[in-house]
């Protein structure tokens, strides 16, 4: 009786060995060993995102700048355990959208870490994308919206809006005396966020606005919203807006006679909202701020010194936190031998480190840092109200 021949094993073509092998590492996790760039002896692969053009380009170069800084002392020291820190700037250009889909291209490179952005709306948007390829991430921004992600990969290298407006309420309110409190904030996610925390913080203390104006992010004529805000004869006047934006609103409220004292966060203690609005509008601004000025510890004096040899240029406050931020990721990974994913998220948040803004205790929100002071601008500079 004949028998039927047994089938033969399949034969896998030079082809289709190429096209399994693409599979195989297309299906690897970001930064793992299957990626050469992130074998034991190749460089360790970081992304810095943050708008690099348009009206947050400012944050971008400073972002940028302060994290190179960092990369920079620790490449003259060896690397981690001899291998070279690699990090890459990425433009998201202010845009959620554009965030969104450098996550993915971030992700899809085998970037094992990413600082910033410096920017909240983009940072939230980015965030599930990043959660989901695990992919730890310390960000500059500060609205409250980002601990509302509840992501174990999220990280602030800063406080969060409620520290930052508690603060100033505080000093206005209690220390200064004033009850007549008018407000400007706009619709964007920083904007939103100042707005709440502060409203907030003020009504605590028992202080209501006399008014609450807000504006888009992309405005540029602000007569209406001042006017209003003229009418009702603030003692200070609470702005919560990004550099560009808040110098221009400051500006334009000189120009129509309004001469109260404007009062915010971070945006407002920077060399480019004292350059939009002019130095003669800004004197008085009240700001509040982990970091104040390049003298205010030996720390930041080394800090600003380096900055200043490097780049030619005043380090100030994005420049601070995103070198605290880069140098807490870089702590993580030599404290972690170069762990990636959810081993590099848990070793940053077990780690302690004394920085520029202060001392850095993570918690499980992904909040470090939760102390502010209050500075003044006076002659074009900010210091420190005493």
């Amino acid at each position: 009786m004949s028998r039927s021949p047994r089938p033969s094993a399949p034969r896998i073509t030079l082809v289709g060995a190429v096209a399994l092998a693409a599979a195989l590492a297309a299906c690897s996790a970001p930064g793992d060993d299957s990626d050469d760039a992130q074998s034991d002896s190749g460089p360790i692969k970081i992304a810095v995102v943050d708008a690099r053009s348009g009206q947050l380009s400012s944050l971008g170069d400073w972002e940028w700048k302060g994290a190179k800084l960092a990369v920079d002392e620790w490449n003259k020291k060896g690397g981690i355990d001899g291998r070279t820190i690699q990090i890459k700037s990425f433009d998201d250009q202010g845009d959620p959208t554009t965030g969104t889909n450098l996550a993915r291209k971030i992700a899809s490179e085998k970037y094992i870490a990413m600082i910033g952005t410096a920017e909240s709306a983009v940072t939230i948007a980015m965030a599930p994308v990043l959660k989901q390829s695990e992919i730890p991430n310390i960000t500059s921004g500060q609205a409250d919206a980002l601990v509302e992600q509840k992501s174990e990969f999220l990280f602030l290298n800063g406080p969060t809006s409620t520290t930052y407006d508690t603060t100033l309420a505080k000093y206005l309110i209690q220390d200064k005396g004033y009850k007549r409190i008018a407000m400007i904030t706009n619709n964007g996610s920083f904007g939103k966020g100042e707005h709440d925390a502060f409203t907030k913080a003020a009504g605590d203390l028992g202080v209501k606005a006399l008014t609450d104006q807000v504006v888009t992010t992309d405005q540029k004529d602000f007569s209406a919203a001042l006017t209003a805000i003229r009418s009702k004869k603030p003692q200070v006047i609470f702005i919560g807006s990004e550099e560009v934006e808040a110098g221009l609103i400051v500006k334009q409220a000189r120009d129509l006679g309004i001469t109260a004292p404007f009062a915010g966060a971070a945006p407002q203690g920077t060399p480019v909202f004292i350059d939009t609005a002019g130095k003669a509008a800004v004197e008085g601004t009240i700001v509040s701020s982990p970091y104040l000025s390049n003298d205010s510890s030996p720390a930041a004096q080394k800090f600003a010194a380096a900055y200043k040899a490097a780049y030619g240029e005043e380090a100030e406050l994005h420049g601070a936190k995103a070198y605290d931020g880069a140098n807490i990721l870089l702590t993580a990974l030599k404290n972690s031998d170069v762990a990636t994913g959810k081993e590099l998220a848990d070793a940053i948040r077990a780690t302690r480190y004394d920085g520029l803004l202060g001392q850095f205790r993570y918690g499980a929100n992904g909040v470090g840092i939760t102390e502010t002071s209050i500075g003044i601008i006076r002659d074009g500079k900010l210091v420190e109200e005493k």
